[in-house]
């Protein structure tokens, strides 16, 4: 699992006084850092051999300025030639987000899908979540 520590903007905050619903999208975004720089390890973004084919947000909670947020980030599901990036955003050690993120290897230039090399896989499957129980709901 990788995990990542965001401290919220003022700017980030709407006029309820939390953090706006746009915002969780970039920080998970931003958490799946870790994940493309197994496809790509010095990240030269043109380089990069993977496309977003999806993503979902659950707001649980809100999300308030003034508290970091720490986002973790893991591996649910391998296919042949997409995964799906697991994320959940804490803040006063109570979930306020969960995501999910398709992921798909792809290659440019025949504009197609394709298998996810040996390595990044087997790099992948290393930080393959762990089911957890029902009751918690919560990445381990």
């Amino acid at each position: 699992m990788f995990t990542l520590t965001v401290s919220p903007r003022f700017y980030e905050t709407d006029a309820f006084g939390h953090i706006n619903n746009t915002v969780m999208t970039g920080w998970f975004e931003t958490a799946r850092e870790p994940v493309l720089r197994i496809f790509s390890p010095d990240f030269p973004i043109r380089g990069l051999t993977l496309i977003l084919a999806r993503i979902e947000v659950d707001f649980v909670a809100q999300t308030y300025f003034g508290h970091e947020v720490s986002i973790r980030t893991s591996i649910e599901k391998l296919g042949n030639s997409s995964f799906v990036v697991l994320h959940e955003a804490w803040q006063k050690d109570k979930v306020v987000a969960r995501g999910k993120a398709v992921m798909v290897a792809f290659d440019f230039d025949a504009q197609k899908s394709v298998p996810i090399p040996a390595v990044q896989r087997a790099e992948l499957e290393k930080h393959l979540a762990v089911p957890s129980s029902p009751e918690s709901g919560t990445l381990p």
